[in-house]
């Protein structure tokens, strides 16, 4: 029998990350940080905030949450879970969408080529 944690009313299951003790320049960061915050990946998402359109948090989201109303879960030996109200998620980190590349005048000479040649591959 497969069980799982199912979050209720407003809530979130979340898998914390990992904490890093020194950034990517090589400042080694203290165990507690002044501002109290976690990333984690949302692992499940109850049914109330998947119908709150109030709330755009989706399964498999990166998330920054505050951990003081989070309820630790002890259901995964190696991952930290934690319950966490919507209300105390601060942030979702989303990717910007691939810029559209313009128009240039090679693409429109490429373009006309395609359009007038003769129709037969230059591939022999």
């Amino acid at each position: 029998m497969n069980e799982y944690v199912e979050p209720l009313g407003m809530r979130v299951l979340i898998r914390k990350d990992e904490g890093r003790q020194k950034t990517r320049g090589g400042i080694v960061l203290p165990d507690h940080a002044e501002i109290p915050t976690i990333t984690g990946r949302v692992v499940e998402v109850s049914v109330q905030v998947q119908r709150d359109h109030d709330f755009p948090i989706e399964k498999y989201d990166k998330v920054l949450f505050h951990p003081k109303n989070a309820i630790p879960v002890d259901f995964e030996q190696n991952n930290v879970l934690f319950v966490v109200p919507v209300a105390d998620i601060v942030a979702v980190f989303r990717r910007a969408p691939e810029p559209k590349r313009s128009h240039t005048a090679d693409d429109e000479a490429l373009d006309s080529a395609g359009e007038h040649g003769d129709g037969e591959s230059s591939e022999e």
